[in-house]
């Protein structure tokens, strides 16, 4: 080993680079993992589309409520990045990656090189193709961007059509509905969030949700946005329509894989990566709503965030960490109503349910039975035995002798036991 000149120290030693595509909630979680194991290890820079710093993308809806402010939901404000050495490019997307040369150029002309690159593009709203799609007053739910024009067109206009009755969408529909507008949600399936809840529940939601002023259009089809030179109308499937001066689509997301397509890496659905966190090419790492691991892709925080320890703990070069996908249970608060879910809550032929209806206090549970072991739970109204019901489903626990006081709760169970 030769040793360093007597005049060489630490600070002439030029660092690794690491570079960060996208500057949200997977990526800055990773940075964070990181410099929680090798603060020193890389020169960092990263890259936003946004010209913010990273702001808790999961609180837009009580800012577009009025209950927050832009400043309330930041998690890293421009002076974090100064404070850790950390050079942001705001508002500079990247345009291209080059792998052979081992350097990024954004937008703006900026070109970096790296030695390791993280991709966390997240994912791009699904804008429904259908005609009118890009008139004036349609937009998506997806940044602060987005609530600023919702917040502009609440002063100026009174009707609002949200396209989607999954949690984004009542999200958003509660919100307009806060700033005075008249606010009516289309779902092409007949059950409102239909990927966490059962009928019974969803019913039980849409009743609570139309007491506070929202409508609902369910098994409804848009063919068409309707307007000359701003949405005026949408028109569906059958033929009716009705009035709308803004549009809000909350029909799902596509994982955002433009950049990593074009550069040559792997991609299916989304980026492919192993269980390090690594794609194809060894240097480059990604993370969030960009990945797809073992044929899934991800949306919600806890996966993510595994995802980001993993991640940071190969990237300081403690890389004993694997990924491993879990099974998540959802909690949730609908404008107010505590809803849960878990396993599989549809249950099959080979299932038996329990339930429990107290509509005077909006209450419903319903548990779902295979072998004497429960499979899935969905609470609404009463969720705080949810995590108990999500461990005896984790586990496979033998429910037989409780049976008759599941639906109870905990505290019951353990006193008959």
């Amino acid at each position: 080993m030769t040793a360093l000149p007597a005049s060489a120290d630490a600070a002439t030693i030029k660092k690794p680079s690491l570079v960060v595509i996208g500057n949200g909630m997977a990526g800055m979680r990773t940075v964070e993992e990181l410099h929680k194991l090798a603060p020193d290890l890389y020169d960092i820079t990263v890259f936003g589309a946004e010209p913010h710093g990273n702001y808790n993308r999961i609180m837009l809806s009580p800012v577009l409520a009025g209950d927050k402010s832009m400043d309330d939901i930041m998690l890293h404000t421009r002076e974090w990045y100064q404070q850790h050495g950390i050079t942001l490019h705001a508002g500079d997307p990247v345009v291209k990656i080059d792998r052979r040369r081992r350097t990024v150029l954004s937008q703006s002309g900026v070109e970096v090189s790296y030695d390791r690159l993280l991709l966390a593009t997240g994912s791009r709203p699904f804008i429904i193709p259908v005609p009118g799609h890009e008139l004036p007053g349609v937009i998506a739910f997806r940044d602060i961007q987005d609530v600023n024009a919702m917040l502009d067109a609440a002063r100026n206009h009174r009707h609002a059509v949200v396209i989607g009755g999954g949690l984004l969408g009542l999200e958003a529909a509660n919100g307009l509905m806060r700033q005075g507008m008249d606010v009516t949600v289309v779902h092409v399936s007949d059950t409102l969030m239909n990927q966490q809840l059962d009928k019974p529940a969803a019913a039980l939601l849409r009743k609570a949700l139309e007491t506070k002023g929202l409508r609902f259009l369910l098994s409804a089809h848009t063919a068409e946005i309707v307007g000359p030179d701003r949405v005026t109308a949408v028109r569906f499937k059958d033929g009716s329509e009705i009035p709308a001066d803004l549009v809000v689509m909350t029909a799902g997301v596509r994982p955002n894989i433009v950049l990593a397509r074009d550069a040559g890496l792997h991609c299916e659905r989304a980026i492919v990566v192993d269980d390090t966190l690594q794609t194809y090419d060894p240097r480059i790492y990604a993370v969030g709503e960009c990945v797809q691991h073992r044929q899934a892709t991800f949306g919600l925080v806890a996966p993510i965030w595994d995802q980001a320890r993993v991640c940071g703990a190969h990237l300081a070069g403690a890389g004993h960490r694997r990924y491993v996908q879990q099974a998540t249970a959802t909690k949730l608060k609908v404008t107010g109503v505590d809803l849960y879910s878990a396993g599989d809550f549809i249950g099959a032929e080979d299932t038996e349910d329990l339930v429990l209806r107290d509509p005077r206090r909006g209450i419903y549970k319903r548990l779902v039975l295979k072998g004497g072991r429960l499979v899935g739970a969905v609470l609404y109204g009463d969720v705080k035995d949810g995590p108990w019901y999500f461990d005896l489903i984790q586990n496979g626990s033998d429910i037989s002798a409780m049976r008759h006081q599941l639906l109870f709760g905990q505290a019951l169970c353990v006193q008959a036991a």
